[in-house]
């Protein structure tokens, strides 16, 4: 299973960046949940937002109303507008797969830069 992030950069405060993950699997996995955490420095790693099998949404605190999760099959991307500079973190994408025999399992992207700064 392969993670692979693209999207970060610089921002200016109030603006708008869009992230986007491409998983690759073997055709036999199940992606069951996909998506995307954030890590700021100092603090814990945090749910942005993921998508599960059925199509269902969990969105984190922080960024309910400003951040929109979407799925086109393996790729999951996220639209983040109105950014403010507490958003700045680096973003990691996140799938949880079912493999068959060695049951579900969770992957991690390399992590991608966001930075909201004027």
């Amino acid at each position: 299973v392969q993670l692979v992030e693209s999207g970060g950069g610089l921002v200016q405060p109030g603006g708008s960046l869009t992230l986007s993950c491409a998983v690759s699997t073997e055709s036999s996995h199940i992606m069951n949940i996909i998506g995307w955490y954030r890590q700021a420095p100092g603090k814990q790693r945090e749910l942005v937002a993921t998508i599960d099998s059925r199509g269902r949404i969990t969105d984190g605190d922080a960024v309910k109303d400003r951040f929109t999760l979407s799925r086109d099959k393996n790729t999951v991307s996220i639209q983040m507008n109105n950014l403010k500079p507490e958003d700045t973190a680096v973003y990691y994408c996140y799938a949880n797969v079912y493999t068959g025999a060695t049951g579900s399992v969770a992957y991690w992207g390399q992590g991608t830069q966001v930075t909201v700064s004027s």
